[in-house]
């Protein structure tokens, strides 16, 4: 199967899906921020990894900890996927923290900025 393939695209979609389903309803753990978004996964195509782009809402310090309890959850939402999923093989997950969205919002706060400099 090949990165881009239309299978591997719906792997992806599907994994992203039930990922979030588990993060937002499963998980108990207090370091992990409630206002924790799935925002892309990369399931490799031998099914055997998968990386995951989270996204949170916070500073540095709530991000960090909610990262070490995903680490930690591995297990569990591995265990869940693989019960709610039918795939070959279960892909052990690497969680990444995308800082694309926070990123985007301080662009968009600097270019309001500078736009307001040039009205006065």
């Amino acid at each position: 199967m090949r990165k881009n393939s239309m299978k591997n695209t719906r792997i992806n979609g599907e994994v992203q899906k039930t990922l979030a389903e588990i993060i937002r309803g499963d998980l108990k753990d207090p370091r992990i921020s409630p206002l924790t978004s799935v925002v892309s996964v990369e399931v490799a195509p031998d099914l055997k990894t998968c990386k995951a782009w989270i996204s949170v809402y916070g500073d540095e310090k709530l991000q960090k900890a909610t990262l070490e309890g995903l680490k930690s959850a591995e297990g569990f939402i591995r265990k869940e996927l693989a019960r709610r999923i039918n795939l070959r093989n279960t892909p052990e997950i690497r969680f990444i923290v995308d800082q694309s969205i926070a990123y985007g919002v301080k662009m968009s706060k600097l270019i309001d900025e500078v736009n307001r400099k040039d009205d006065e």
